[in-house]
C-alpha cells in the first residue's frame, strides 16, 4: 500500500451502484432498516463475558465456532451493532450468514444493555467503551487461542472497533478492521441529527434511550434519577444531563471529544476498510478526521455517492442486494487469509 491511505475500493472489487428508486440517502436508510435477512440457521452458543471486573459488567456475546481442530486456525470476527441495536439487528446477521459461509469464527457481541441485557451491568453504554471489544478479544483468544481476529462496526459500532484499533496497535491476534459509516466525529454526528431534515431519526433514537434509561432507573434505583433531568429534547442534552453525568464526562462536549475514533485514527496498525456514504444523512467527517484516515497507510478509505446510513441497498439480485455486508467479507478475505488456510 503507498505511503497514504487507499482511497477507493480494491481493484476486483464490486462498485455500488444503488438499487433501482434507491438513490436517495433517506430512502437507502429507511428501507435498509427494515429489510429482513434469510434466517441464520446456526446455533448460537451464548456467553457471558466480563469486560470490567472493577464495577461487574458484562456482556453477552452469540457465538459461532467452526470445529475445534480448525477453530483456532480460522479468521473470527467480533461483529459490533449501532446505536440502540444488538447483535440480532439485520445487518449484523446478514455479515453472520456471509461470515459463516466463508469458513470464519462469529461472535455477535451485544454492548452493555443492548440484547435485553440491562441486568447484566450497573453501568449505561457509551460510544467510548472501546475497552469492552477489547475485553471480548481477549477473553476468547484466551480462551481458545486464536490465531486472527477481525473486529467489524456500524455506525456507533464502527467508531468503538476503530477506537480499540487504534488503542490497541498491531499485536495479535487482531489481524483487520472493518467499519460501516462509522460515527467517527461524535460531535458533528449529535448536530447533523438534531437538524430539521433528520428530527425524525434523532426522535426514535430519543425514544429508545429514554426508555432504557427508565429501565436501568427501576433496576439501578440507588444510581440512577429520574426527576431533575429536565426537558431532554436533543441526543446531545441526552449525551449532557445523563451520559455525562453518570459516566464521568464534564459535559457531552467533553464526552464527544473523548470518545471519537477520530483521536487515534493516526496509530490503526492493521488493515482497515472504513465504507462512508456521502448521503448518509447524519454522519459527517470533519476536514481533521478526513486528514488523518487520507494520511494512514494500513486504512482503506471507500466513499459512496450513494448508500445512506448503513444501508447499500444495491441493484444486484438475490442475497446480493447487501453491498456493504459482501465488501466486508470480500475486504477481510483479502486481508487477513483465506478461512480455511492457516
Amino acid at each position: 500500500m503507498s505511503p497514504q491511505a487507499a482511497i477507493g475500493l480494491p481493484e476486483g472489487f464490486p462498485p455500488f451502484v444503488p438499487r433501482r428508486g434507491l438513490s436517495n440517502g433517506h430512502l437507502q436508510t429507511i428501507v435498509g432498516n427494515y429489510l429482513p435477512r434469510p434466517p441464520l440457521g446456526l446455533n448460537s452458543d451464548p456467553e457471558i463475558v466480563v469486560v470490567d471486573p472493577a464495577d461487574g459488567s458484562r456482556v453477552l456475546c452469540q457465538c459461532h465456532w467452526q470445529p475445534e481442530p480448525v477453530r483456532a486456525a480460522r479468521l473470527t470476527l467480533v461483529l459490533v451493532h449501532g446505536l440502540e441495536g444488538s447483535a440480532d439487528s439485520q445487518y449484523i446477521l446478514g455479515v453472520t450468514a456471509r461470515a459463516w459461509a466463508a469458513g470464519f469464527n462469529i461472535v455477535r457481541m451485544n454492548m452493555r444493555n443492548c440484547g435485553d441485557t440491562d441486568g447484566l451491568t450497573p453501568t449505561l453504554y457509551h460510544s467510548g467503551l472501546s475497552g469492552d471489544v477489547a475485553a471480548v478479544v481477549r477473553h476468547f483468544a484466551a480462551r481458545f487461542g486464536l490465531q486472527r481476529v477481525a473486529l467489524v462496526g456500524y455506525s456507533m459500532g464502527g467508531n468503538l472497533v476503530l477506537k480499540m484499533a487504534g488503542e490497541w496497535g498491531s499485536g495479535a491476534p487482531l489481524a483487520a478492521v472493518a467499519a460501516v459509516c462509522p460515527a467517527m466525529d461524535l460531535a458533528a454526528g449529535s448536530d447533523a441529527l438534531h437538524l430539521p431534515i433528520n428530527r425524525l431519526y434523532e426522535l426514535r433514537f430519543l425514544h429508545r434511550l429514554m426508555v432504557r434509561y427508565r429501565r436501568k432507573a427501576k433496576l439501578f434505583p440507588s444510581i440512577y434519577q429520574l426527576k431533575g433531568l429536565g426537558p431532554i429534547r436533543s441526543l446531545r442534552d441526552f449525551d449532557d444531563r445523563i451520559v455525562a453525568r453518570y459516566l464521568d464526562f464534564r459535559s457531552a462536549a467533553d464526552y464527544y471529544d473523548r470518545a471519537a475514533a477520530a483521536r487515534v485514527l493516526d496509530t490503526i496498525a492493521v488493515p482497515t476498510l472504513i465504507l462512508h456514504a456521502q448521503d448518509d444523512p447524519f454522519i459527517r467527517l470533519t476536514a481533521p478526521t478526513r486528514a488523518k484516515l487520507l494520511a494512514n497507510p494500513h486504512i482503506r478509505f471507500v466513499e459512496t455517492t450513494h448508500g445512506g446510513h448503513c444501508a447499500y441497498l444495491s441493484r444486484d439480485p438475490g442475497d446480493d442486494i447487501h453491498w456493504a455486508e459482501a465488501t466486508v467479507i470480500r475486504y477481510l478475505l483479502q486481508e487477513a487469509g483465506q478461512s480455511h488456510g492457516s
